[in-house]
């Protein structure tokens, strides 16, 4: 069974994240403008319960707490709040929306009767020293002048350009991490960067001691291991953490502070080294190819065996969101492959065997045509089969048997 991925069609919308050098100046200016932010979406939350108890056992009389009664409640605060008017409009009204998408989308949870696991959760209460800023603005609520960003209230950012915005932006979202580093994140119409084609196609199997198997050698992904290289510093950061961490009701100290700052800084540079290596990767198969079977990898029983650190470390998640974004974003046809029985059937003659192979076994053998071939290796090539296209241009190990005869 395949299902297309995000790749055809409609482009879509494309996000862009920049770096951004704030001064003093524009650091409390921002920060100001989520105090109120923050404080409407306190507020929201609390006519949220308000409601809630009020209908609680009422079948007749009951009150609603959409987007359209926040936005009045809004309208209303800041004309008798001069604080909350002093602030700019756009992102405000953000937040309510912001509030009522998260609120909508734990009532479809509930309604549905999703397992608990499951469900995102009525929104909560944004406390001063937990939440971090994120302010959202349209496109009536800033403007790019000169290189730099000009935010709605006379706020203006310096954004580091890694590369330019390939359209105009129909909004950003200017937010600070758990470093401290300041982000402008603008989300365009996705344009599609064509390469020349090549005539070639690829599987692609998700595991674990290699992050990604092909059907080509030279594009195998192996396991990058930066967290396993990374374990020393961030178990120091751990355990300094744990150390300084401040008793329940207690303020956190300067000391405790600082060490969750390494902490995250040090996991940060890990994710980003993951996320570097899954984008380049992602590249070299989109460059090269143009068409790809992937394997829909979701593998909920590695989080429960002794293989959960490593899996984690591979990134696989994230390696195959890039490799489907660089194909939308390059024109490429990507098919997303369900992985049931991949490792059980012969990417030769299609034979399946009656029993699911033990993980320990590595090499899979054909019973009827007698093919003997990498069990990642035979499940790249299964992928291509169930896409429904010829691996006659693949590289690495070609098929044998019907396929083969079906290639020529």
């Amino acid at each position: 069974m395949t299902t297309d991925a995000t790749t055809s069609g409609d482009a879509g919308h494309a996000r862009y994240t920049y770096r951004l050098r704030v001064s003093a100046g524009a650091r409390a200016a921002l920060e100001a403008e989520w105090d109120r932010c923050r404080w409407i979406w306190n507020e929201c939350v609390a006519k949220s319960k308000a409601v809630y108890l009020h209908n609680e056992g009422r079948f007749e009389d009951r009150l609603t707490c959409g987007p359209a009664q926040l936005d009045r409640m809004l309208t209303q605060a800041r004309r008798v709040t001069p604080w909350l008017a002093r602030g700019a409009s756009v992102p405000q009204q953000q937040v309510v929306r912001d509030f009522a998408k998260s609120r909508a989308k734990a009532l479809g949870d509930i309604k549905a009767r999703l397992p608990m696991r499951q469900r995102a959760g009525m929104p909560r209460w944004k406390k001063k020293r937990e939440a971090d800023p994120s302010l959202g603005y349209t496109r009536r609520g800033f403007r790019l002048k000169d290189g730099r960003l000009h935010l709605a209230g006379g706020i203006v950012l310096r954004v580091v350009w890694s590369r330019w915005l390939p359209e105009s932006p129909s909004s950003v979202r200017v937010y600070r991490d758990s470093i401290g580093h300041w982000y402008a994140s603008f989300v365009t119409t996705a344009t599609t960067e064509h390469l020349p084609e090549t005539g070639r196609m690829i599987g692609i199997d998700w595991g674990v001691k290699e992050s990604a198997t092909t059907t080509s050698e030279d594009h195998d992904l192996p396991h990058a291991q930066h967290g396993k290289k990374a374990q020393s510093k961030l178990s120091r950061y751990d355990r300094m953490t744990a150390r300084r961490r401040p008793a329940k009701g207690q303020a956190a100290s300067k000391g405790y502070r600082e060490a969750k700052k390494l902490r995250a800084k040090a996991y940060a540079k890990v994710a980003g080294q993951r996320q570097d290596t899954g984008r380049k990767w992602a590249k070299s198969v989109v460059r090269d190819h143009d068409r790809i079977a992937v394997e829909d990898f979701r593998p909920k029983f590695l989080a429960k065996t002794t293989m959960a650190k490593k899996a984690a470390d591979a990134a696989v998640s994230a390696t195959k969101r890039a490799l489907i974004e660089m194909g939308r974003k390059h024109g490429r046809d990507v098919r997303l492959v369900h992985p049931a029985h991949t490792t059980m059937e012969c990417a030769d003659c299609g034979a399946r065997t009656k029993h699911a192979l033990p993980l320990s076994e590595r090499t899979y053998t054909c019973t009827r045509c007698g093919a003997v071939r990498p069990r990642d290796k035979n499940s790249a090539f299964v992928m291509l089969v169930r896409a429904g296209w010829c691996p006659a241009g693949a590289e690495g190990v070609r098929p044998s048997g019907p396929l083969a005869r079906k290639a020529a």
